[in-house]
């Protein structure tokens, strides 16, 4: 790619990534792409060394280099996983079950596009040349070579119980993002993500319907949709981050992210706890939303469950320790066994895919 010197520049090149991942934009139909600013929590930065000060709205009013590097992670960080699921899950458009279920896909698409399109637009306008070079790799990264920033958003998402469980679960951590986001000490952030919060909401109940819709079918059995949700659980985990991080400390202390309960928290900030903090929510928020898909399932079958925090871990204290979905501590031996038990396999793949030509294992929408 040539190098691009305004965001009209880049809007061509967006074109192009939609051509080069196979997206015909005719899908969209009147679709519009736009920047989108919401409102501020408040105009004043709400925690940090710089409490109470304005909040900046330019990168030039940023103190020194170190926030504003920082800063222009986070949105980069941010764009990456927006571009990543249209690429994973572009593939299902073929597959559809129901025309609302196409139509749902296409506007979770369009949202993520645009979302990307807006964090875009941040670097372009606000970090000069270094945010116009971000702004192009993340049109060059691709979910399906594995070099996306981010473990989930290089994860296949091969059939509809994969995007029903993604979208519950994966996007479910974009809220979380995304809400801490908002309180950034960076004014054009923090309004950018107060109006994609409004879109995610779509997203997680695309996701939160389909697997009611499944678990009320009853075509395809529990422990098979169990698998899915170790699968995309435990990946949703790493999204809040390593344990301990310095990185997240220092975000605080900036201003630029805050804590998911922010605006409603009375205590001071445990600033070496953060991520754990974000991934404890996180974790408790699932287990509810479980819980009442366990109210449709028969008796005498299996609960679903949210596995521990522990399991399958990519990064953190337990990144590649030999945890069970229980939290149980595990051979090297057993722990392979165990993998090949609760995560998707090529069985799993071939059941839903003969299962999935019956059209009767979603319910339809009303």
């Amino acid at each position: 790619m040539a190098k691009i010197s305004t965001f009209n520049d880049w809007i061509d090149y967006f074109r192009e990534w939609q051509k080069d991942i196979g997206y015909d934009p005719s899908l969209l139909g009147d679709y519009k792409f736009e920047t989108k600013l919401g409102e501020l929590h408040t105009s004043e930065i709400e925690f940090g060394d710089f409490r109470g000060q304005p909040k900046w709205e330019r990168v030039e009013q940023i103190p020194n280099q170190s926030i504003r590097d920082a800063l222009l992670n986070l949105i980069v960080y941010q764009g990456d996983t927006e571009f990543a699921s249209v690429e994973q899950q572009k593939n299902l458009l073929d597959t559809t079950p129901t025309d609302y279920d196409r139509q749902s896909l296409i506007r979770v698409n369009s949202d993520e596009m645009r979302h990307g399109w807006q964090m875009c637009y941040l670097l372009v306008t606000y970090f000069g040349d270094s945010g116009k070079l971000e702004a192009q790799k993340l049109l060059e990264r691709r979910a399906s070579k594995g070099n996306r920033l981010l473990g989930s958003f290089n994860e296949p998402v091969n059939n509809w119980l994969d995007f029903f469980t993604y979208t519950q679960f994966v996007d479910r951590d974009g809220k979380f993002q995304l809400t801490m986001l908002s309180h950034s000490s960076f004014a054009p952030l923090a309004q950018s993500v107060t109006a994609m919060l409004k879109e995610e909401f779509f997203h997680m109940f695309t996701g939160n319907a389909g697997l009611t819709r499944i678990v009320r079918a009853g075509k395809i059995p529990i422990p098979i949709i169990q698998k899915y949700f170790n699968k995309w659980l435990s990946t949703a985990y790493d999204l809040f981050g390593t344990d301990h991080s310095s990185s997240a400390h220092w975000a605080y202390v900036w201003g630029l992210k805050g804590r998911y309960d922010e605006h409603e928290a009375k205590e001071a900030a445990e600033k070496e706890m953060l991520n754990e903090f974000s991934r404890v929510h996180f974790l408790n928020e699932c287990g509810r939303l479980v819980d009442d898909l366990n109210k449709f399932v028969p008796e005498g079958q299996p609960k679903l469950t949210v596995p521990d925090l522990k399991f399958h871990r990519s990064i953190g204290d337990y990144v590649g320790k030999p945890y069970s979905v229980e939290g149980q501590l595990l051979t090297q031996e057993e722990y392979q066994k165990h993998l090949a038990a609760v995560l998707p396999g090529p069985e799993d793949e071939s059941f839903l895919e003969e299962t999935f030509k019956q059209k009767d294992w979603v319910l339809q929408m009303n």
